[in-house]
């Protein structure tokens, strides 16, 4: 090799690590560091070197590469072995696959510059071609599957049994067809390498339409555990509103009776019974007061929710705290309010009976100008992670109904979510 074969190969292998871990840091929202990177561009110098040696480590030296990528993310990503293994495959496929379909065209025009300058700013413009294509190809993959997303992905080896097809065919091509440029090529050949072209393109857009079509089903999945969590929340919503019409319905007859009531402590005092008087008053209070919420945000419905949530808090000696005033005419309806808290409050109870030692959940909801501000804060565990489950999946479909908003954050052993609407 002369001088300037090194070179850009070393710089070519260096770019190639710089692409591929960026690629998988961001498919799999995990950072790789600078050292990683430094030990994948050894790793492949060193694989480079040994395939020069060696006739059979130049035939695996493709797989044997991708291997290393799936070491790295199970060693240094500590990422699931088919997440691990998906990842290298898709990162060193699509590399393989650009330079592939870069080779077909160097196959049918390098011929005629060998032994020229030309030949050298021809391999530099075929070069920075297939990083091209390469990065456009992560770019579509990025769009259509993400490893960072909080939902499951389900049936994600399935994804292995396509990627490892197109991977090995792939490497097939590479080695019978690209292992050594002719000299010169016969109209025959140039037509197989426009074929391979071809079939390389296809087999790209294939890769492409899977990851597509999973997309798809995991779209449809998520979309499936939404609506059977909103039915779950709607028969929830309609047997707290049933509630409330009882709850209506006592009150108005309390009130009705309310002067009878009367009219027989007045006759109770005025025959001197003080004793039974004092008594019918107890009982009288006792009744009143169970016909009142022991939370009062101006939505009788959220009252009656945050009546039954928080008492469950209090039967576990959680503390609570609720600063609330829901603004009266808007357009939220009361459904959507119940989701919020119903789901918030279930991730605060959750989560605070998971800790240890004293917890508490505290609800504050302000006004601001055309929004309504509401936070939940709730203690949990130091070092958990908050996951964002089905229960913000449906807070945050209201949000973005109301053309809002949620913000989860997590500090000092306290986890707080906002939730901003549009209530004009």
């Amino acid at each position: 090799m002369d001088t300037f074969t090194v070179v850009f190969h070393v710089v070519c292998l260096f770019v190639q690590s710089v692409i591929q871990l960026a690629f998988i840091s961001r498919l799999s929202g995990k950072s790789y560091r600078v050292r990683h990177m430094l030990f994948y561009v050894l790793c492949l110098l060193a694989l480079s070197a040994a395939s020069v040696k060696s006739a059979l480590v130049s035939t695996l030296a493709i797989a044997i590469q991708m291997f290393i990528l799936y070491g790295m993310n199970r060693v240094f990503l500590r990422a699931p072995r088919s997440e691990a293994l998906l990842c290298a495959t898709l990162a060193d496929y699509i590399c393989q696959l650009s330079f592939g379909m870069t080779y077909s065209i160097e196959s049918v025009i390098f011929p005629y510059f060998m032994g020229t300058l030309t030949l050298y700013l021809l391999l530099i413009i075929a070069t920075l071609a297939a990083f091209f294509i390469c990065i456009v190809c992560y770019a579509l993959v990025l769009k259509l599957v993400s490893f960072k997303q909080t939902a499951p992905m389900p049936y994600l080896t399935l994804l292995l049994i396509p990627g490892l097809f197109f991977f090995t065919a792939e490497l097939y091509i590479l080695h019978m067809s690209y292992s050594k440029i002719p000299v010169t090529l016969s109209l025959v050949q140039k037509g197989e390498h426009a074929g391979l072209f071809v079939l390389q393109v296809l087999g790209l857009a294939a890769l492409l339409c899977t990851l597509y079509a999973y997309q798809r089903i995991c779209a449809g999945f998520e979309a499936q555990a939404a609506l059977r969590s909103l039915e779950q929340a709607a028969k929830a919503q309609k047997i707290y509103l049933a509630e409330a019409q009882t709850r209506y319905e006592q009150t108005k007859a309390f009130r009705h009776d309310i002067k009878n009531h009367l009219l027989i402590l007045d006759s109770m005092l005025r025959k001197g019974q003080l004793e039974e008087s004092r008594a019918y008053l107890q009982k009288l209070n006792a009744a009143s007061t169970a016909l009142f919420f022991p939370y009062r945000t101006g939505n009788p419905v959220v009252d009656i929710l945050l009546s039954e949530k928080l008492g469950l808090a209090a039967a576990e000696q959680i503390k609570t705290g609720v600063s609330v005033i829901l603004p009266k005419s808007c357009a939220i309806e009361d459904v959507d309010w119940c989701v919020i808290f119903a789901n918030a409050l279930d991730n605060a109870l959750n989560a605070c009976r998971a800790l240890e030692g004293q917890s508490e959940i505290n609800i504050s909801g302000k006004r601001q100008g055309d929004f309504y501000l509401l936070e939940f804060q709730n203690t949990c565990v130091e070092h958990s992670a908050p996951k964002k489950g089905t229960g913000l999946s449906n807070i945050q479909s209201v949000a973005e109904k109301y053309h809002g908003a949620i913000l989860t954050q997590k500090q000092n052993g306290m986890f707080s979510l906002s939730v901003l609407l549009n209530i004009s």
